[in-house]
This record gives C-alpha cells, structure tokens and sequence, in this order.
C-alpha cells in the first residue's frame, strides 16, 4: 500500500475583544480568574500545545513537542494580534512551529490564513469580501514571513463569491465540511449526487469558478472529527491515534490517500482538559506508524493535484444545519439558554447593520473624495498601517492621502478606521451564541457605536438615529429582555474613551505612583511638577494626548492628589484645539477611572507574595542559569553551568521556595532540545529535579 498522508487541522480563533476607543482587552468578570477570555484559553490551549508534555504513567515529562509543527492550523489575525503584545513566549512558539513545518513538510508550512475579522463571507457585500481577503492575506504575510497556500474561512461558510475572492489573491486551497459538497465527478465521468455520507474525504477536489479559475478544495472527515470535538475521543492520546490509523487501514489496497480531521483548535485545552497532552502523544503514536506519513493540505496537494471535480453547496457553514442563517435569523442554532429563550433578534440585529454599513459607505466615499486616493483600493491597503508602527502610518498616508495638510491626514484617518470598525462590527461571534447582551453581541456594537462616533466627527449626520430605531427591534431574552439600543447604550457608556480619559489615567497613576500602562494606540507626554507630604502627594502639569490611529490629539491642565488612606483625585482642564475635547473640565475620583488604573492603584498596598523579592531573585537567577545552557558547545563550560544550576535548586529547595516548574520546564526544553549526544550525569538530575524522566 502507498504511503497515506495523515492531517490533523485546528482552526485556532477568538473574536476582537478590545475596547474599540482603547484598543485594550478590558477585564471580562466570566473569565475570571483570568482577566480575559483571551488570556485565559491562551493558559489553557494555545500556550500548552507549544509545550506539550508526553507524561509517564508516573505524571514525569518523558519529552515536551511543540504541537504546532506537527498539524495544520489557523489563528485568527485579530488574536494573533492580540498574542504578540500580550503572549509573545506563545506567540514566537506559533511562528517559529511554522518555520519548523515549511522543512519538515517538503516547504510547505502548515499555516494557513484566514480573512481577517471572521466575517461570515456569503453574507458581506462584495467591497468586504476583498477587504477581508486583503488583509487577512497582508496579515499571515507579515507575522509568517511568506505567501499562503491555503486560507481557512470563517465558520467554513462558502459560495463561489467567496472562493472567487481567494483564487483572486492566488489561495490555492481551503477545507470544508462534508456535507457542504453537493456533486462529484471524475474527469469525463458524470456528477453524482453527495449523500447524506458525504463524499470520498480522502482525496483533493477541485471547483471551477465562474471566472474559470480553480480551487482545491478538501472536506475533512466528520465523523472523526465529531468525536474529537464532541465525543470524547481525545479523552487518550492513544485512542484517538488509532481510530486514525484504523481508518489509514482501512484503505486497504486503494493506495496513497489523505486521511485528515479538523476542529476548533480550542478543543485541544480549552475544550478538552489536557486536550494538548492527547494530542502530543496522538501525534507522536502516528509518526511511528509504518505506511502512514504526518503531513498537511499544501504538502498533499501539491504531490497529489486534483482529479475530481466538485461542486459545493453554496451559503452553508460547519456550525449550522440551516445553511447561513445562525447569523441572520432564528434559525434553531444556538447555544442554549432558558426555555423560553429565541434569537430572533439575529434578524433586525443583521438588517441595522447592514443598513448602517451603507451609510458608513456614502459618507466614505463623500468624504474621502479630494482626500485619499481611489478610496477603496486605500481601504484595502490600510492594513498596513493597521499592523505598522507610527512611522508607517505616516508612511501609508505619504502614498494615499492627496493633501499633506494636518487636518486632511486626520480626516483620512478618522475615515479609514470608521470602515475598520464598520467590518469590525460584522465578526459572527455577534450572532453565534443565545442572546442579544452576551459579551459577543455587546462587542460588536462597541464597534458600531465607535464607527458612528468617527462618522459625526467628519461631519456626518442624521445616521445614529435611525440605526438605533432599526437595532431597537431586536429583542433579547431573560429578565430584562433588553433591546438592541439599550445593550448598545449600557455597553457604550462603560467602554467610550477618549483623551480625557487617558489623560486622567495617566495623572492618577502618576500621583499615586503606580506602575504606568503601555497604551496600545494612545500617546501621552508631559510636564510635571511634584509635592509630597506623610499625609498626600500632588503632581501638576500639562499633558498632551495624541490618538496614534488618527493622529489627532488633545493638551489638558492636569492635577492629581493622593491621601495615604487611599483617596485619589483628578482634575482635567483641556486647552480646546480638538473638536470634541472642548467643555469638559471634570473632577475625578478613584470610581470614574478605568478599570485596569482603578485595579493598578488599589493593589499597590499588595505584597508580591510571602516569599517576597528574594523568591522573585531567586526565580530569575535559575532562569537566567538555564538560559544560559542554550548553545553552550564546550563541555567543560556546560558542566560549570549545569552544576551551578544543580546548586540554584538545592537552595530553592532548602529554603522552601516555591519554582513556577511549568515554565522552567519550557525554558528546560528549548535550552537542552537541539544538544547533541546522550546527557550528562549532571543533566540527568537536572531534568529530574525539573519533573523530566529519561
């Protein structure tokens, strides 16, 4: 029997969740402990499957393997966006498994794209299916370091429009569901209905578009893939190995085939407890196996092109039986909720958007004109500006603003992220879950609300009243059964920020000399005088507060006072120069911060733990010592260091200190995973003292 290729797929994703005046993730209370959703499936899934443990039947670290460069995956451009600032240890982790695959798989990486804000793609007019694509394509570009194969849609849901937009951007491939095929054919052979078993998932098809272009496409096994995500198949790493291998087997005599599953990649931790752990050994079992090759879709693609012929079944999805109506109507799809719960209010919820995208679009393409060049195709090349730094915001605006005047930059900036978040505003998570307040729904009218505030700031009116009319007809469930404008006003007056609010943040961490914040998009400078007595501090000062996403800014007089029983207070002043930041002095106490300042101040009087700054030193030194260990070739020199780490942890032992071993562990791995040659006696305790076994 050939060789048969065997893929495991996981399409890695969370929606947006920052405040869009902020562009932060403020803490959400459900994800508690954690602060956010974001951070706390990172500790439960995308973190542990870069440091995968293959345990013992004793629980000792036999190996650790980054999973990443053994499947094929996708992450969501927001989330890895998201990672680089806030996980960057994971984040390095996903592109270097990359890396790691383009050599493993014969230069075919394992990554694939994704359109950037997991807009559900039949359903976004024809300019967002573009842009999407753009910047999705724009995005893997520039964290991967080279061109995608595939691309990976969101909810898998598909028309021909939508593959006309990859095939133009030269994707080659994507994966759907099985029952999203509707008939196959072989070359010169007749179309046969798919039936409810789906088609042959172990070979590539191909679609001819309309324009006449191609697209590979594959349909990943369901029933297997079911069972991972639903059926406890990853209850054991080893279960879920052979129910692979038995399917490779079954093949029989047919010869080289693809046998592949893909999940949400959520399942592997976040999901499944452990679910990382299941699949370290899953993919460690399979590489074993005689006549089976680990592999991913652009590696079998390209040693197996096409020959059959498919045509798929247009506006269908993994996630609904109903088509694409989980995002426009009351369809059934849900994720539970009381008994007497409906999502009707998908349906108006859908409709004001829509209505609101168009009016975002004509006031667009009014106001641009005069200002930036071709519009569209400038809106399509903003992800560069998105993802680059200050000096290449600057530098997009050299290419496509017309004017060089301050006021023309600032208009082209306010009205390329007014379309930013007008796609924003459509990521499906919105429509996904139970009801209309869940954090989902809320966040995506955090985005309509912020791309309306950056239309009346061009000048634009008469939009916000009727969007609210429309979105007041969709009706939400439980006891307040709250409609789509009162979620929209609750939501909106918690998260609006603007440069006051930075402002007083920034003068409040000041005077009470808490650790200042790293603000994603925001710019703040000052000058400052002090005053400190046993009984409160001041500061005064001016300070000046620039937008980096719209490059305008506000100045405010500034003072803070702080009192050793813990009360704060704030004054702002602004100097009016910006429109809108005019009128507001405003006297501020420790309630009317933000969240992430008011939790800064509150826990200063906090110990860094029983064990105090010697733990801390400690921890650092034994990290610093394993570090070191990385490419040390002379064994004398790494004999020194060994036993000088060996020395570290008998003090930590002897004085009780406890040791973060999960990530001493994974700097353990990386420093000692490339030696050569059989370890040490001393590198053998070591390891063990670390939890390693072997």
């Amino acid at each position: 029997m050939s060789e048969v290729h065997v893929c495991i797929h996981a399409h890695f994703y969370q929606p947006p969740r920052e405040n869009p005046w902020l562009e932060e993730v403020e803490p959400e209370p459900s994800a508690s402990p954690d602060h956010d959703w974001n951070e706390r499936i990172t500790a439960e899934c995308y973190a542990p499957n870069g440091v995968a443990r293959v345990a013992d039947s004793e629980g000792g670290i036999e190996s650790i393997r980054n999973n990443y460069a053994s499947i094929s995956f996708n992450f969501g451009p927001t989330l890895l966006g998201w990672m680089e600032s806030k996980a960057p240890v994971t984040y390095a982790a996903i592109l270097e498994a990359d890396s790691e695959s383009v050599e493993r798989f014969d230069g075919h990486g394992s990554a694939l794209a994704q359109p950037y804000n997991h807009m559900i793609m039949p359903l976004a007019t024809a300019r967002d299916r573009r842009t999407q694509v753009a910047w999705g394509l724009a995005d893997f570009q520039r964290r991967f370091g080279r061109d995608p194969e595939g691309m990976w849609l969101p909810e898998t849901a598909v028309d021909l429009d939508t593959l006309e937009a990859l095939a133009e951007n030269d994707i080659r491939f994507t994966v759907l569901a099985p029952h999203q095929a509707a008939r196959v054919r072989l070359p010169a052979g007749n179309w046969q209905d798919v039936g409810s078993e789906g088609p042959d998932t172990t070979v590539s098809y191909r679609q001819i578009l309309p324009s006449g272009r191609e697209m590979a496409l594959f349909f990943y096994d369901g029933p297997t893939s079911r069972a991972v995500a639903f059926e406890k198949l990853l209850d054991d790493g080893e279960t879920l190995a052979s129910r692979l291998v038995d399917i490779v087997r079954s093949r029989g005599e047919a010869g080289a085939g693809l046998v592949h599953i893909a999940t949400d990649g959520e399942t592997y931790g976040h999901h499944h407890a452990h679910g990382d752990m299941a699949l370290a050994v899953a993919l460690g079992r399979i590489e074993q196996e005689p006549g089976v090759r680990l592999s991913n879709y652009a590696l079998y693609l390209a040693e197996h092109p096409p020959e059959h012929e498919v045509q798929i079944r247009e506006d269908t999805a993994w996630s609904c039986a109903h088509g694409v109506e989980r995002w426009r109507s009351d369809c059934g799809c849900s994720t539970g909720g009381e008994a007497d719960w409906n999502q009707v209010w998908r349906g108006p919820l859908r409709d004001s958007l829509d209505a609101l995208s168009g009016d975002l679009a004509r006031v667009f393409v009014q106001k641009a004109t005069g200002v930036i060049k071709d519009p569209w195709k400038a809106r399509d090349a903003y992800i560069e500006a998105v993802l680059g730094s200050d000096a290449e915001r600057m530098g997009y605006l050299d290419t496509w603003c017309i004017g060089e005047d301050r006021e023309d930059r600032v208009l082209a900036l306010r009205l390329l992220e007014m379309q930013r978040c007008a796609m924003l505003m459509f990521t499906s998570c919105g429509w996904f879950f139970n009801d209309l307040a869940g954090i989902e729904t809320r966040q995506i009218l955090l985005y309509a609300a912020r791309a309306l505030d950056l239309a009346e700031s061009v000048g634009a009116s008469g939009i916000r009243e009727p969007f609210m009319e429309a979105l007041s007809e969709a009706r939400g469930n439980g006891l307040q059964s709250r409609d789509g404008r009162e979620v929209l006003v609750d939501a909106t007056d918690v998260a609006r920020v603007s440069a006051p609010d930075i402002a007083a943040d920034w003068v409040a961490r000041r005077v009470t000399v808490a650790p200042e914040l790293d603000y994603a998009v925001w710019r703040p400078v000052g000058r400052w005088a002090s005053a400190a007595a046993p009984e409160a501090r001041a500061v005064a000062g001016k300070v000046r507060v620039t937008d980096a996403r719209t490059a305008s800014h506000g100045e405010f007089r500034c003072r803070g006072l702080a009192w050793s029983t813990g009360g704060v207070r704030v004054r702002i002043q602004p100097e009016p120069e910006e429109p809108g930041e005019a009128d507001r002095a405003a006297d501020l106490d420790l309630a009317d911060l933000r969240p992430d300042t008011r939790a800064a101040i509150e826990g200063l009087d906090d110990t860094a733990g029983e064990q105090g700054p010697a733990h801390e030193a400690a921890v650092r030194e034994i990290r610093a010592a394993i570090v070191a260990l990385d490419g040390v070739s002379e064994e004398a020199e790494r004999e020194s260091n060994l036993s000088r780490l060996e020395g570290l942890l008998a003090g930590a032992e002897a004085n009780a200190i406890e040791l973060p071993l999960w990530e001493l562990q994974n700097e353990w791995w990386r420093a000692t995973r490339n030696r050569v040659g059989l370890p040490g006696d001393a590198e053998e305790r070591v390891a063990r003292c670390l939890g390693f076994v072997g």
